[in-house]
């Protein structure tokens, strides 16, 4: 296991919608609450773990922990907006509580690593890179929110294994993407694009002679995010 977290990659930083924004803001300070071991605050994450891969709002014991106020704005979303923004809030929060248990580093890093980066990462300090290329594959195929947090957790316990950290703001963003129109697409394709732009840092040596190729689905024709969100 290494004994520091990775260090964000530079990459040009998306404008963030509210879903990403609410997810970063509360996990910002669940994780400063968590790092400082106050007691009420690594109980909360203890209940967040237990949400995951569940719908929100199912989950009684999840209700008040995180504030959610900012997705209910007078003039803001229509109804299924703001349910895609809750799933996606919901999802994240869940995913970094599962990757930040036991963790005495941030697995949430602003600006940090995007999943596809974060899944070459991995490769890098030794992973079994196909038994994980099919696992990123898998995150790929996944229909519904649920299914894909489930396939989004197997992932997220390779990385805390290794100390390696996620932008979760920026997953929330993509999370609530995912459900519209084209959106499944531009999130795969940037997820691919972040795998592929992956290079080592100096004097990190990858676990084979080279990465494995993924198809994260042709560019033409897929939008970007930008005109998902």
């Amino acid at each position: 296991m290494t004994s520091t977290a990775s260090p964000a990659p530079k990459r040009p930083y998306p404008a963030l919608g509210a879903a990403g924004t609410v997810a970063g803001r509360e996990i910002t300070r669940l994780q400063g609450g968590y790092l400082r071991d106050e007691s009420a605050t690594v109980a909360a994450l203890a209940r967040l773990r237990r949400g995951v891969g569940k719908g929100v709002g199912t989950v009684p014991d999840l209700w008040g922990v995180v504030d959610t106020a900012d997705l209910y704005a007078p003039g803001g979303r229509d109804e299924a907006g703001t349910v895609r923004a809750e799933e996606a809030v919901h999802t994240a929060l869940t995913l970094w509580a599962a990757h930040q248990q036991s963790r005495p580093l941030p697995m949430h890093r602003a600006g940090g690593h995007e999943l596809g980066s974060a899944v070459r990462e991995l490769m890098a300090h030794g992973s079994n890179d196909e038994a994980l290329r099919k696992r990123f594959v898998r995150v790929g195929t996944a229909g519904g929110m649920s299914v894909l947090a489930a396939r989004l957790r197997e992932i997220v316990l390779l990385l805390r294994q290794e100390d390696i950290a996620l932008d979760y703001a920026l997953l929330a963003h993509q999370l609530d993407a995912w459900s519209r129109a084209g959106g499944a697409d531009a999130v795969r394709s940037a997820w691919g694009r972040s795998f592929h732009a992956y290079r080592p840092r100096a004097g990190q040596v990858p676990a084979g002679d080279s990465f494995p190729a993924i198809d994260a689905g042709a560019d033409a024709g897929v939008p970007d995010l930008k005109d998902v969100l």
